[in-house]
């Protein structure tokens, strides 16, 4: 999810700079369909989803008024003074805001419920910012805590009062942990804060209750549990499992993987799992001498100079001494948060790359599709359909589930419709000629996979998530600068795309349970073109009721509530001078597109992680590196939230927003 550092912020952080890609084949396109394509994906007249197709729509586009577009501009404050607002969101919207705390709208609570450093496993000491210790981290919540989902308790119940918290731990800022530390330093760090930023990445699992209007996280659960890149051993499982490019001096077996990095964006399961993605493990690993047998494969993966120092003392991080260790990263991983005896599991068979995360939905078979976004610039969009189907009313039952099915990825075409290619041992150029000699290492090298089968190369797919009460699929594109004007698309519709955009996927089939998931060819169109529609060389498009609050840049997650209205969070908005935030928005009838302000996070902060309780009543999002600004450092952070003592560092959070007085979010 961060790959753009902000402004000032090392890259020696773990993600890469919005500078770095690793396609080398990018595709191009005719420089002379730019106009067209942008004003053709406008989005459509109000309400009306079916009204454009990709340039197909073209003479309808011409046929209407300016307002109908959803141009923003003259025609949005024309509505503000006289009309009400189509949006079935009635809450308050904030002004756009960028200051040292966060800020919710009128009417609604939001609390932090865990941060940094506080407890999670029984015995973990109180957190003490001058002495930080990895035997105290492994035992408190980790560091800058991205994905976000909950589990209600009972397993199977729709408690919203209840439950447990699964919350990712991406990667650390070491400029904002250690007093006088040079991010960049990375030989000159000691094994114990190495060994610390290990134990502050991988995953928690915390019990949570609600009384009233608060929740709180309940002390001492048996359920609470603290997974990391040091200590906790992962089983790898699928194709790939086994196999000779897993296998290390420690595992010669290669099933049994030690750690996980970069964990960034995830999914829930319909039978109580979470999945969890491994996204930019490359920074992890030292490449500056590549083995010769996976040179290509590392190369194309960005593998070379890393930002962190692990290999020093941790040798498997080094790929010149162990060569097949980071073959074993960046895979989606399973977690039982319900059975704290399990062993989290690699699933091999969903392919390997830079996983933004991996979002569900039950086809109308029984079968389960799991749709995924690699994010970097120029890289694809996923879709894995399970051989067998779901048996919901015995959880155990899906327990290799995710192990057998079919690996797609995604080709746009410019007339609206694309198709689902099969990333399958044998299919088109994917045989021993082309080096792929088992379906393992289509798997292993999943993305020189998909650049051979002419998938589209897209403007960082971030969240992928199907929408429950549609059935469509809703593609987060972050942003691309890169992009030069020859390379756009009908997809990709504009150069230098520096505040992203959102896609729909309409599978065949119907509405909601209906869609058929399935298909290996579907419709799609532009739900909306962030930036700020003032300036038209941002060439935004919105509902034309959009207000001056209601733009946004950089969309990166997404939830759905339980009307299937869009929530959308941001990273990167401070770059266009806002704060990252929450917008939210109807993605059906008069209120489409319509997008509204309802979070704003402190200076420095993206957000992360939005999910909601069963009920809609409750809106849990994580504030991640709150303070990472230029210049801000341990000593004289940008920010001291959310503690804003002396000597208190800013702290990654949790946050859980809530109705004053009770009642669904949103309304």
């Amino acid at each position: 999810m961060t790959q753009n550092p902000p402004e000032g912020l090392s890259p020696a952080v773990g993600a890469p700079g919005e500078a770095d890609y690793s396609n080398p084949s990018v595709t191009t396109t005719l420089g002379d369909l730019i106009a067209a394509r942008l004003g053709g994906l406008a989005q459509a007249p109000v309400g009306r989803r079916d009204a454009l197709r990709g340039l197909g729509a073209l003479s309808a586009l011409a046929a209407l008024p300016a307002a109908a577009t959803g141009l923003v501009g003259a025609a949005s404050k024309a509505h503000a003074a006289g009309s009400a607002s189509p949006s079935t969101l009635t809450f308050a919207e904030i002004p756009h805001i960028l200051d040292a705390t966060t800020h919710v709208a009128e009417g609604y609570n939001a609390q932090v419920l865990i941060r940094w450093g506080d407890p999670v496993l029984p015995g973990a000491p109180a957190f003490d910012p001058n002495a930080l210790k990895a035997a105290d981290q492994l035992k408190q919540f980790g560091y800058n805590n991205d994905f976000l989902g909950y589990f209600p308790l009972e397993r199977g119940s729709n408690t919203s009062t209840h439950g447990l918290l699964t919350i990712n731990h991406e990667y650390v800022d070491r400029k904002l942990m250690w007093s006088g530390q040079d991010p960049d330093a990375i030989d000159t760090q000691t094994k114990e804060q190495i060994d610390y930023e290990m134990a502050a990445h991988g995953h928690s699992v915390i019990e949570v209750k609600k009384d009233g209007d608060t929740w709180s996280v309940v002390p001492d659960s048996r359920y609470a549990r603290r997974f990391s890149a040091l200590e906790t051993e992962f089983t790898l499982s699928g194709p790939a499992a086994g196999h000779k490019r897993l296998r290390t001096s420690a595992d010669p077996t290669g099933t049994k993987v030690i750690g996980t990095v970069n964990n960034c964006a995830g999914g829930v399961t319909p039978w109580g799992t979470v999945l969890i993605a491994e996204e930019n493990f490359d920074r992890y690993f030292m490449g500056e001498s590549l083995p010769a047998a996976e040179e290509q494969n590392y190369k194309r993966l960005g593998i070379k100079k890393p930002d962190y120092g692990w290999y020093r003392f941790h040798p498997r991080f080094d790929t010149a001494r162990e060569p097949n260790e980071a073959n074993r990263f960046g895979w989606m991983i399973e977690i039982d948060p319900y059975d704290p005896t399990s062993t989290p599991i690699k699933r091999t068979a969903l392919g390997r790359f830079k996983h933004e995360g991996a979002n569900v939905i039950v086809n109308h078979d029984g079968r389960l599709a799991v749709y995924a976004g690699d994010d970097e610039r120029f890289e694809f969009l996923y879709k894995f359909l399970t051989k067998n189907k779901v048996d919901l009313a015995n959880p155990a039952n899906n327990k290799h589930l995710l192990d057998e099915g079919t690996l797609y990825v995604a080709r746009f075409k410019d007339d609206g419709t694309m198709a689902w290619l099969p990333l399958v041992h044998g299919h088109g150029p994917l045989t021993a000629a082309n080096g792929f000699n088992s379906q393992a290492d289509v798997l292993i090298e999943t993305r020189r996979a998909a650049t051979l089968l002419g998938a589209t190369p897209m403007d960082r797919p971030e969240d992928v998530e199907p929408n429950p009460v549609t059935g469509s699929i809703f593609v987060v594109l972050t942003n691309n600068t890169k992009r030069k004007p020859d390379q756009v698309d009908a997809a990709n519709p504009r150069p230098a795309n520096e505040h992203g955009h959102i896609l729909e996927i309409i599978p065949p089939g119907g509405k909601g349970a209906q869609a058929r998931h399935e298909a290996e060819t579907a419709t799609w169109m532009i739900f909306l073109l962030a930036g700020n529609p003032a300036k038209p060389e941002d060439g935004a498009r919105y509902h034309p009721a959009t207000t001056e609050a209601g733009w946004l840049s950089c969309p990166d997650n997404i939830a759905f509530d339980p009307k299937g209205r869009i929530w959308i969070a941001t990273d990167g908005a401070t770059k266009a001078g806002i704060a990252d935030g929450i917008w939210a928005s109807d993605v059906e009838g008069d209120g489409r597109a319509l997008t509204r302000h309802f979070f704003a996070t402190p200076t420095g902060a993206e957000m992360c992680g939005p999910f909601l309780t069963p009920d809609g009543t409750t809106f849990f999002c994580c504030v991640q590196h709150p303070g990472d600004d230029k210049d801000s450092t341990f000593d004289k952070p940008s920010t001291r939230w959310p503690d804003f003592k002396d000597g208190m560092p800013p702290r990654p959070s949790v946050v859980a927003i809530t109705r004053k007085g009770g009642g669904e979010i949103g309304q």
